[in-house]
């Protein structure tokens, strides 16, 4: 039986990833022939188990009363799952799906890159170099409104439980900005191959002093953080703003990373809320057109969250697929079920209606 005390070891042999857990000192080797992407959790966690019920994966333990998600481990006997990042925030069982998600890479049947909500998570506890130069404690992310309301979720479903919010923020410190597995890659929002191999050439990790530096928006650690966990974004033009469906007043818009000969500012947008009429048939410049990335169509797949899309999942393009489907906004949670293919197939998405989060649906 799989369990949290199982000593899991992650090792590569000739490009195929497979576990080695140890239980009652008994070794076992999975060697896994598929993995599965799961988009953005936000505290959906009755989601995720139905979800991970329906790709195959098991769990090895009910657990009982208040531990049930403490103790389950989900696992699958040849495949893995990863995870797009985005677990915590704005859902109704947040420490839930932080414990599912945590055990399951702790044991080694999942990876989880991190998102921009447990990047903001991070930076909203972690000071800054200078705060002892202060009378009250600053930290990375300003305690404004702004972002109090974005991780106020979470902290409220983690009253009571401080020691545990402190032992998830320390395991975020442990979530990598990207992943290059088996023949494909995951990030959260953007792959940006200059500033990938920048970080792999610096030789960076994503520790306390790397959070600080953000801290300095002119910093690579800043601007590395923003683009691969918020992806990029044009500013409207004239002061213009939109009024995005969460209440908020945006003067950029999401845009695409992977591109192909854009002309018009239609042909880049990427977000729920539609740009005006008359800017969305606005020519791009030649500084905007400059400014955006193009995922090459003969690169390797890519998997991200983050762009809250609605409707009959799908993929972008053959090599590039978002399974963010605002599983917290019920709409779906989706997985992609990747099995070394070079060209995407839609109909190897795997999604449930996340209505099941509201008393409703599976």
């Amino acid at each position: 039986m799989l369990t949290l005390e199982a000593a899991v070891e992650i090792i590569v042999v000739e490009t195929k990833v497979a576990a080695v857990i140890e239980v009652g000192g008994i070794s076992s080797v999975v060697q896994y022939s598929g993995f599965d992407i799961i988009g953005d959790i936000h505290g959906c966690a009755l989601s995720l188990e139905a979800l991970l019920k329906r790709l195959g994966y098991r769990s090895d333990s009910r657990g009982a009363g208040g531990k049930a998600f403490e103790d389950k481990v989900y696992y699958h006997p040849s495949r893995q799952a990863v995870f797009t990042g985005d677990i915590i925030d704005r859902g109704a069982r947040i420490r839930e799906a932080l414990h599912l998600v945590k055990n399951m890479v702790d044991t080694g049947s999942a990876h989880c890159v991190m998102g921009n909500h447990e990047y903001n998570a991070l930076a909203y506890t972690t000071e800054t170099l200078d705060s002892a130069q202060y009378e009250l404690p600053q930290y990375v992310r300003e305690h404004n409104l702004q972002y109090q309301q974005q991780i106020s979720s979470t902290l409220r479903q983690f009253e009571g439980h401080e020691q545990q919010w402190l032992l998830f923020l320390k395991w975020m410190y442990s979530l990598p900005a990207f992943l290059e597995l088996d023949g494909f890659r995951v990030v959260h929002a953007c792959w940006d191959e200059a500033l990938i191999e920048r970080f792999k050439t610096d030789k960076r990790v994503i520790d306390r002093q790397w959070i600080q530096e953000t801290a300095d928006q002119n910093s690579f650690a800043a601007h590395f953080m923003n683009r691969l966990t918020r992806g990029t974004g044009i500013q409207l033009p004239d002061g213009r703003h939109i009024d995005s469906s969460d209440g908020r007043k945006r003067r950029f818009f999401r845009t695409k990373f992977w591109s192909s000969n854009p002309q018009i500012l239609q042909d880049v947008v990427y977000q729920p809320d539609p740009l005006p009429e008359d800017l969305a048939v606005t020519s791009l410049s030649q500084k905007q057109k400059q400014s955006l990335l193009h995922y090459d169509e003969t690169a390797v797949p890519v998997f991200f969250g983050h762009y809250w899309l609605s409707g009959q999942p799908s993929v972008q393009s053959t090599n590039v697929a978002c399974l963010d489907y605002s599983a917290v906004k019920n709409g779906r949670l989706a997985a992609y079920r990747f099995d070394g293919e070079c060209k995407l197939d839609a109909n190897k998405i795997v999604w449930v209606d996340a209505s099941i989060e509201y008393g409703s649906g599976l």
